[in-house]
């Protein structure tokens, strides 16, 4: 139903948040209104070929773009012709929206009015909006055979914010860029997102408005590289690796190898390396926590990252210090990580055998391929990981979440045996991109290599990670919940492959 008034004069409520009244009359009509028309819409999701979406629910802001407040919201539920076929089991998971919530709302023609006098006439903004909603605006309008509402200007913040701001929350999908900013979950329900729009939008104009002020502080490459120097003026940095030769790689034009010392690595017999005690802890924290503004926002550095001293062997896992730790995230959410012995849990195995390399056929939301290994893993990591799986699983559910819950081991195969898909990310800075993972190559005298990659090749990395091969994994543990599905997430942070 209806937040407003089904009288199209009233149809706009008052912002609870917001400092104004909300418009009446002729200012309810768009056309020459100075606010920006912030709306989203949520659909059916087509179950075949051929069907298309039933718009289930539209939601707007008017917005003063001189102070960026909100002065009006409205939000509505609609009927699509056929409740029963159009809201699927799949619609239901991604927006909530079931058939009996749209069974007593009106008809979009019941509501076309006032959503024609909000959008006409407007500069219209929302995420994604050029491809998907206004296109399910003119289609609702199509359909009942009235002409559809004409935007003054258009502002699609997802190509605007990938331009302007570039792809340091991943995918730059409006769950990403909330999680980015500690906003919390996306509910995807039409007012709650144009509301986040918002918000999303402020953040990312002040990080750019700040750098731009003072850049050669507040750039993460400047803070980073300052927090390097210090630290080596401190005696804490590892010993410096050799620059790569530049025809130091005969089989690819794109990778080159540096010998990097073996430290972080695992050797045959699976005893894990130390890191130097002399390590500047504050500065280490500080490189770490500026690491972290590059990459997706779903991936944290490693606390000591030039030994990789805090991973973890299943074996010296106690799963009685195994916690799920919970954090408020504002008023959208939380955020969980799997916690041991009161610190963030990663753990480190070696001689994992590859079942599934990078596959170029799969595409991720932004229509990259997505870059992950299937691994064989022994039983006592296997123990390990299915009891963190079950403990967030369980606290998931107590928290009200209603997302499927997405297993983290698997067994593929005749032999039925446990494997795990672990994740690489990758850090976009300004045009290219490169792997967050370190990647390196032992070769069969014992030597590591580590792998210097000019920009992000999955062909490349296919190559790299064949089936059969044996590779020493580090990697932490995320937990996720988002668009309905949820689990723990195995992030890659350092790969390490065996020569044959």
């Amino acid at each position: 139903m209806a937040t407003a008034s089904d009288s199209p004069a009233s149809a706009l409520a008052t912002d609870p948040a917001g400092a104004t009244a909300a418009l009446e009359g002729d200012a309810l009509r768009g056309s020459g209104s100075p606010e920006i028309a912030f709306f989203d819409v949520e659909t059916s999701v087509p179950q075949r070929a051929g069907q298309g979406y039933a718009l289930l629910e539209f939601g707007a802001i008017l917005v003063c773009p001189r102070r960026l407040v909100v002065v009006a919201s409205y939000a509505t539920l609609v009927r699509p012709a056929d409740p029963a076929s159009a809201v699927s089991a799949a619609s239901v998971r991604c927006n909530g929206i079931t058939r009996d919530a749209v069974s007593g709302a009106p008809p979009f023609c019941d509501v076309a009015d006032a959503v024609y006098d909000l959008l006409n006439g407007r500069v219209w903004a929302g995420h994604n909006i050029v491809r998907f909603d206004s296109a399910r605006i003119r289609e609702a309008f199509a359909e009942i055979g009235r002409p559809p509402p004409e935007p003054k200007g258009l502002i699609d913040t997802l190509p605007l914010l990938t331009q302007r701001f570039g792809r340091r929350a991943g995918d730059m999908k409006m769950a990403s860029l909330a999680n980015y900013f500690g906003l919390g979950k996306q509910r995807h329900r039409s007012l709650d997102d144009v509301r986040m729009n918002l918000e999303v939008l402020k953040y990312c104009a002040t990080v750019l408005f700040l750098e731009a002020s003072l850049p050669e502080v507040l750039t993460v490459e400047n803070l980073v590289e300052r927090a390097i120097t210090r630290s080596q003026a401190n005696g804490s940095a590892s010993p410096e690796a050799p620059k790569p030769e530049a025809n130091s790689s005969t089989d690819s034009s794109k990778r080159q190898r540096t010998v990097c010392p073996a430290d972080g690595v695992l050797p045959e017999g699976g005893n894990q390396g130390t890191g130097d005690p002399s390590t500047s802890r504050e500065s280490v924290a500080l490189v770490s926590h500026m690491e972290e503004m590059k990459l997706d926002t779903t991936t944290q550095m490693d606390a000591s990252s030039s030994g990789y001293s805090g991973f973890l062997e299943p074996d010296d896992i106690s799963t009685e210090y195994i916690k799920i730790s919970v954090a408020p995230l504002h008023q959208f959410g939380r955020r969980s990580s799997v916690q041991h012995k009161g610190s963030p849990l990663q753990l480190c195995s070696a001689g994992l055998k590859v079942q599934f390399g990078v596959n170029t056929r799969f595409l991720d939301n932004a229509g990259q391929p997505k870059l992950n290994i299937v691994v064989d893993i022994p039983e006592n990591l296997s123990k390990v990981l299915e009891f963190c799986d079950d403990l967030a699983r369980r606290s998931s559910q107590e928290s009200g979440s209603t997302s499927e819950w997405r297993p983290l081991v698997k067994k593929y195969g005749y032999v039925n045996g446990p494997t795990v898909r672990l994740n690489i990310p990758t850090t976009v800075s300004g045009d290219s991109a490169i792997y967050s993972t370190d990647i390196c190559q032992k070769e069969p005298s014992g030597n590591i290599q580590k792998l210097v990659f000019s920009n992000v090749d999955a062909t490349e990395l296919d190559s790299l990670f064949v089936r059969g091969s044996k590779v020493d994994a580090f990697f932490s543990l995320e937990v996720y919940d988002y668009q309905q599905n949820a689990g723990i997430r195995l992030v890659a942070k350092r790969l390490v492959v065996h020569s044959n």
